[in-house]
């Protein structure tokens, strides 16, 4: 055997066996603490952010810890932009809708009614510049904002009684979420906006006739069908509905490069693994939920299109009061109508088929 050669293959190989722990020392310890604005029932919903916490604690060789939090552990779930925005928490997971208070144009990076579905927006947030947009306003809020999620085309809420005209929308309490507040409004409803995990109590009280949250497998856990039978569809107002993590901005700067590229892969992950999650469990929960009682019901045309003007002249009227929100607009809605082209040729065609045919009895 050749010495030389064994030393010297041994000497080479040192450098690189003393390379890797020497970057792991060079990357400090992190600890950071994240609220979600779900509750932990919500196994998807809260479950998400466990994982993309899971997933940055692996590719960091567990240097970068995040320690979750369910909605109301730390602060309401509705104020979770707040608290990050303060630095009472380093993260969160939050829709940014429900901050439309601060500015209405929170409500594009999470659902806006007619708007995009799941697909379209993330081609929105990463071709059109959507996401450009929502790092200038989360800028202003002192928070940096990573699309962590979707939930796909949500159902249109849980009634007490039928909604079978425009008049059986007049003075409706509905809790809903978002622009599709204002919408109702327009229509004759009266909106509010409940947190989660304070939804059931106020169906079952009578507080409000009716909500809106996700879609079938969300619902049955918040147990919305024992209080409230018809079940409305399409959910016109959240065609798609993106979840944000969000850090506070001194926070995520002071990050290393590597840890903020950890952050970036769990939250693509999390982007795509969340609706599909949502397209398995959703059939199969409403299967349970019609078979327990729900009333599978759909909008007419007549509220449907009020809905649809209402909206129009809804968001003519902030683009109006707002110059934020009119310079996303403008480059929202042309955005909108080519996608909305585009499927219309190649997904709708094929659905409008494929789906009826597969239906019929044989």
């Amino acid at each position: 055997m050749n010495r030389r050669l064994v030393l010297g293959a041994v000497a080479a190989a040192a450098p690189a066996a003393l390379a890797a722990p020497a970057l792991a020392q060079a990357n400090p310890e992190v600890r950071w603490r994240l609220q979600s604005s779900f509750p932990r029932n919500l196994d998807v919903l809260y479950g998400t952010v466990e994982k993309v916490a899971a997933r940055v604690a692996a590719l960091t060789e567990n240097k970068f810890r995040i320690q979750t939090f369910p909605a109301g552990e730390i602060v309401g779930g509705l104020q979770v932009l707040d608290a990050v925005q303060a630095g009472t928490l380093e993260a969160g997971h939050t829709a940014c809708y429900w901050y439309i208070g601060k500015d209405p144009s929170f409500a594009f990076f999470t659902a806006v009614p007619f708007g995009l579905n799941t697909r379209q927006t993330t081609a929105w947030l990463r071709h059109g510049g959507g996401n450009q947009f929502a790092d200038q306003l989360l800028a202003d809020y002192n928070i940096v904002g990573i699309a962590c999620g979707d939930t796909g085309a949500q159902m249109g809420g849980w009634f007490r009684n039928e909604i079978r005209t425009v008049a059986d929308v007049q003075g409706l309490k509905f809790r809903i979420s978002g622009l599709a507040g204002q919408v109702f409004q327009r229509m004759g409803a009266n909106p509010t906006l409940v947190a989660p995990a304070d939804i059931y109590p106020a169906l079952e009280r009578g507080t409000i006739d009716a909500t809106e949250f996700t879609g079938p497998h969300d619902d049955e856990r918040l147990g919305f069908f024992r209080v409230a039978r018809f079940y409305y569809a399409p959910g016109f107002f959240e065609p798609a509905a993106r979840l944000h993590f969000i850090s506070n901005k001194r926070a995520y700067e002071a990050l290393p490069a590597q840890y903020k590229e950890a952050l970036a892969v769990a939250c693509a992950e999390a982007d795509s693994e969340m609706v599909s999650r949502y397209d398995h469990l959703n059939p199969i929960a409403l299967r349970r939920l019609v078979a327990q009682g729900a009333q599978l019901r759909f909008y007419s045309r007549e509220i449907l299109q009020l809905a649809w003007n209402s909206n129009e002249a809804m968001m003519a009227d902030l683009s109006a009061q707002n110059p934020r929100f009119k310079t996303i607009w403008d480059n929202y809605r042309p955005y909108r109508g080519e996608l909305f082209q585009w499927f219309r040729v190649a997904e709708n065609s094929y659905d409008n088929f494929a789906f009826a045919a597969a239906a019929a009895p044989r």
